[in-house]
């Protein structure tokens, strides 16, 4: 099994905080990044890929230790997205995959779940309102970040699509577990897809309605936090510990 860790953005909206190293080196207390976390689970896995753009140097820099792990920069990361990240580890893949954005912080007990499965997996957040009126607030703003998941017997029928009205039960969390060969088919099919900046749900979205893709889900009530702004970083500092 193989880990791909997307590490390319900056992540403008930390403002200050990310001008000096990237996203993924933010610092979730007084001495432990958020990578300083993820890193915590490299030893499940026989190969980390670490997808790097913004001051990729510093990442190198902060794991050179890890033997088992192998730098791939994308040149083009303010022009890109997360899936053009993730496809450019495809040559250096000839395993399954599990395949986890960098501003994110989650348990090890949800890796080892994805680990055991052999399905194609789109991991989704359970209990996520509590955290959404924390991080937003009114219902106005949780709604407008928060995406529309529909499911169905185990699948994705919907992704990333705009909430209308009901909130749905679950959230997308930034984690795929995918197989070798159907990693190397959704990499194909995007190298023919002319928008290089789309959104990975967006994507998701487009293999299930457009290319009948099948994902599986599993979902979670272990914690999760997604940094993407001064306020989540507030947040996150406030309730990690807890956890």
């Amino acid at each position: 099994m193989i880990l791909i860790l997307l590490a390319s953005g900056r992540g403008k909206r930390l403002k200050n905080i990310s001008k000096s190293r990237p996203k993924c080196l933010t610092f979730v207390n007084d001495n432990q990044t958020i990578m300083d976390h993820t890193k915590k689970i490299f030893h499940l896995f026989k190969k980390v890929i670490i997808v790097t753009g913004y001051k990729s140097n510093l990442v190198v820099k902060s794991l050179q230790e890890h033997k088992n792990v192998k730098f791939v920069k994308n040149k083009d990361y303010k022009k890109t997205n997360m899936v053009t990240s993730m496809c450019l580890s495809n040559k250096y893949v000839n395993d399954d995959v599990i395949i986890s954005y960098t501003d994110i912080l989650y348990s090890e007990s949800l890796i080892k779940r994805l680990i055991k499965s052999k399905k194609d997996i789109v991991a989704l957040k359970k209990n996520w309102f509590p955290l959404w009126r924390q991080r937003f607030g009114s219902l106005k703003n949780i709604k407008n970040d928060a995406e529309n998941i529909i499911v169905k017997k185990g699948y994705i029928f919907e992704i990333g699509t705009k909430i209308k009205n009901k909130l749905p039960k679950y959230q997308y969390m930034g984690i795929l577990r995918f197989s070798k060969n159907k990693f190397k088919k959704i990499c194909k099919i995007y190298s023919k897809y002319k928008d290089k900046n789309v959104s990975m749900t967006d994507f998701l979205n487009f293999l299930i309605q457009k290319k009948r893709i099948n994902f599986n889900y599993i979902s979670t009530t272990s914690y999760w936090f997604e940094i993407d702004n001064k306020k989540d970083l507030f947040v996150t500092r406030k309730l990690f510990h807890k956890n």
